[in-house]
């Protein structure tokens, strides 16, 4: 990139930014690293049928720590992988997140900020088996801050390993921040695993930064290509034309319809057979988690949509950033129904 972004910084002079003491295993180094610049406390609400402009009572409400990147982490955890996770937490309500890292042996290296993090509230109703976001504004993230997550990326990842920048950015940072955190990687080697939308996504895409995958889903690809795409060979095309930026791997995530796997050599549809899903929240996450996994065994295209389809399927049954068992797991997997494109 031509020049860093420019980070709106009202509160540089009276902001005292803390990074976490707590320090990842030295004898064994972290396999992953996964960066949340706009994490929630996510709160979800559980419905038999939601109706708009009712009055209704909850079946269930759950709050866990969220933010796509943090929602990654705790998959990984969970699948035994070493995490280090980093990007800003506000100080006034840390602490849920840090019984969260700790329990899930994630190392954490989040940078505290003056304010509090945000909450989030989705309400799942379980008898469409959709859910609906309600997304409130996020932490207001100085300059300083940002820089402090940058320095703590850089010494945190390992050559040639998978970093994954992940989430939306709060309003006080620029559209440039990812690619920015990206062209810092540049020397490292990283396997960068970029999952965000809009202005974000496109200005990542359009920068000269070292991404190896990305994981849009249909609407997503769409705006980064700009013109509507109908059926599975038109998003195996627009695939292809990222790939043609310097990409090794996208993944169009489709919903219940699965997902398509492209790289330079093969396109691939994944898919698992109907699931009753009590939330869909954090699926997505899941399957960047299932991408990074295999990324990590260094495996074959066909390994990667298997694996990151049963991350996604584990999620289904589950609220949070947890997976299932690993034998369940791999009997999704091998379950997964994968056709050549």
């Amino acid at each position: 990139m031509s020049e860093d972004p420019q980070v709106e910084n009202s509160d540089v002079e009276t902001s005292k930014v803390e990074a976490s003491k707590a320090e990842a295993p030295k004898v064994q180094p972290p396999q992953v690293v996964t960066v949340t610049l706009n994490p929630a406390i996510d709160l979800t609400i559980t419905l038999d049928h939601f109706v708009i402009g009712t009055v209704q009572r909850a079946t269930a409400a759950v709050s866990t720590c969220g933010g796509k990147g943090i929602n990654v982490a705790g998959c990984l955890a969970d699948w035994g992988i070493r995490v280090v996770a980093t990007g800003v937490l506000g100080r006034a309500n840390d602490g849920t997140f840090a019984e969260f890292f700790a329990a899930k042996g994630i190392a954490d290296r989040f940078v505290r900020t003056p304010g509090e993090t945000r909450t989030n509230i989705k309400i799942a109703d379980r008898t469409s088996g959709e859910t609906t976001d309600v997304n409130l504004p996020g932490l207001r993230v100085p300059a300083v801050a940002f820089d402090a997550v940058r320095k703590m990326l850089m010494d945190s990842v390992a050559p040639g390993r998978p970093v994954v920048l992940a989430g939306s950015l709060p309003e006080t940072l620029p559209e440039t921040a990812w690619a920015r955190l990206a062209a810092d990687l540049r020397g490292r080697e990283a396997r960068i695993v970029l999952d965000t939308s809009g202005g974000p996504l496109a200005a990542a895409l359009k920068a000269n930064v070292p991404i190896h995958a990305v994981k849009p889903n249909h609407v997503e690809l769409e705006a980064v290509i700009g013109r509507p795409l109908t059926g599975t060979g038109e998003l195996v095309e627009a695939a292809r034309t990222l790939l043609a930026r310097g990409l090794a791997l996208v993944v169009v995530s489709r919903g219940a319809e699965g997902a398509l796997f492209v790289d330079s050599e093969t396109a691939l549809a994944a898919r698992l057979p109907a699931k009753a899903a009590l939330s869909t929240v954090g699926a997505g996450d899941a399957m960047v988690a299932g991408i990074v996994a295999a990324l990590i065994e260094d495996a074959p295209i066909e390994r990667i949509a298997r694996l990151s389809t049963a991350f996604a399927a584990s999620k289904l049954d589950r609220i949070g950033p947890y997976l299932g068992p690993a034998e369940d797991i791999e009997r999704l997997a091998a379950a997964v129904s994968v056709t050549l494109i």
